[in-house]
């Protein structure tokens, strides 16, 4: 299987509509994401691509492990950007992803750093392998942002 690691950004009227258009910016916007915890399957490959490939028909449920950070024209007066990073650690066998947001670009990777650093603590896996994808958008005073990176995994299924 492979995972695609992707990453977008937007704008829009509603927090909600920011996310949407990141999503879509990353090419996943389309689908019924089904957010998973952090653990890469053994027989995975992990991939870092502009936008995600075609996956699937619209509507479809896609498994998928993200990173989101948002802001809202009033976080404008207080920071200039927002990040959304995640990270991997693959090897041979299973691997590791870690997801992290903030308005400091270098304290968000360096939580994914960490995080990844303990994730391996705490297995007795090998890792051979470790890539990072940030996101980050410039808040803006008449708008919400957002920032996405997404792990796809697979193709999407449908619902029913």
């Amino acid at each position: 299987m492979d995972i695609h690691v992707a990453d977008g950004i937007g704008r829009g009227p509603t927090e909600l509509a920011a996310y949407d258009a990141a999503l879509s910016d990353a090419g996943v916007g389309d689908f019924n994401l089904v957010t998973v915890s952090s653990v890469v399957p053994a027989d995975a490959t992990v991939r870092a691509v502009d936008t995600a490939p075609d996956l699937g028909p619209a509507g479809d449920r896609l498994t998928v492990v993200q990173a989101h950070a948002a802001a809202s024209p009033e976080d404008a007066h207080e920071t200039e950007s927002v990040t959304a990073c995640l990270g991997w650690a693959t090897g041979p066998g299973p691997g590791l992803f870690y997801e992290a947001d903030g308005s400091d670009a270098d304290a968000v990777r360096e939580t994914v750093s960490t995080g990844l650093d303990a994730g391996r603590d705490l297995r007795d896996w090998t890792f051979d392998h470790e890539g990072t994808r940030c996101a980050t958008v410039e808040t803006d005073d008449s708008a919400y942002v957002a920032a996405v990176v997404v792990a796809a995994y697979g193709e999407s299924e449908p619902i029913a």
